[in-house]
């Protein structure tokens, strides 16, 4: 049974849905009476999540997507496997996201955190796009950062060929977030989908927690400091369900509100640039 609600008869792609803001994000979604589609690495952790959507909000209308989204041919059977199930695409929430505090590469040999962050987010949106546009009015959510505004955009380090650093790579792969949000709502002008890019805030999740017990200490410690997954969410949820957004693309987001990105991320010969790089990273054609 799918619960009535504003979003009742829509359908909406949460990626990194199986915890913390991505949870939250589609937790709310299916509250408004959407069908959710939860994308995740572990069907273990996504039907567990399923069940706690369900119990929370009475929708049943949930489905499970599984995808590794640092690696390309899971991503392209993750889009060809939603195309299949899912007649139309109202909301795509762009969610998933890691940090790494070494250089790793992906199965295609990029770098993880870039792999993951910017590409995952460029190559499946790529692939649904054409489903997204015929069942417009749609919308995209880019959930990005501040984090966006330690690094330098260097495109001779890109993927930290020549120097490293946890933190400047993340911040980052979070300005590639914001760039692509900026060029994607350029060609999208006048398609009835919207694109848009937000910062959560400082949000005790998940994340991070892959690079040992470390980090799991330290995370634990800050996170009296940090928001709620649940406060974590407030934007992404806006941005894809509020009447108070529909038809604004193109724009970067902090507590609903709109904020200027750090200049790099920001430049339009940047967003060309890097949409062409990234075209050709993915094997997608970059017009």
């Amino acid at each position: 049974m799918t619960a009535a609600g504003p979003l009742a008869g829509r359908t909406c792609v949460v990626t990194g849905a199986t915890s913390g803001i991505g949870f939250e994000t589609a937790k709310a979604l299916a509250a408004q009476g959407a069908r959710v589609v939860v994308v995740c690495r572990s069907r273990q952790r996504g039907e567990a999540s399923l069940a706690a959507i369900r119990a929370a909000t009475g929708n049943a209308d949930l489905s499970l997507a599984l995808a590794d989204l640092g690696a390309q041919a899971s991503i392209r059977a993750l889009a060809a496997d939603l195309l299949a199930r899912c007649p139309r695409i109202d909301v795509l929430v762009n969610n998933a996201g890691v940090v790494e505090t070494g250089r790793r590469v992906s199965p295609d040999g990029i770098e993880t955190v870039f792999a993951v962050n910017h590409l995952g987010y460029f190559l499946l949106t790529l692939l649904l796009l054409d489903r997204l546009r015929a069942s417009a009015p749609a919308r995209i959510v880019n959930v990005a950062s501040e984090a966006h505004r330690f690094a330098k955009l260097d495109f001779d380090n890109l993927q930290g060929e020549k120097s490293w650093s946890f933190m400047r790579q993340y911040g980052l792969s979070k300005a590639c977030n914001i760039l692509f949000t900026r060029e994607l709502a350029r060609r999208l002008e006048g398609t009835g989908v919207t694109v848009n890019a937000l910062h959560p805030g400082a949000v005790g999740t998940r994340l991070g927690r892959n690079n040992g017990w470390w980090a799991t200490a330290l995370t634990t410690l800050l996170r009296p400091f940090f928001l709620s997954p649940a406060q974590g969410a407030d934007t992404s949820i806006w941005l894809a369900s509020s009447p108070e957004v529909a038809g604004i693309s193109g724009r970067y987001f902090e507590k609903r509100r709109e904020v200027a990105p750090a200049a790099d991320a920001a430049d339009p010969k940047h967003a060309a640039r890097l949409w062409e790089l990234s075209a050709r990273l993915v094997g997608l054609p970059a017009a």
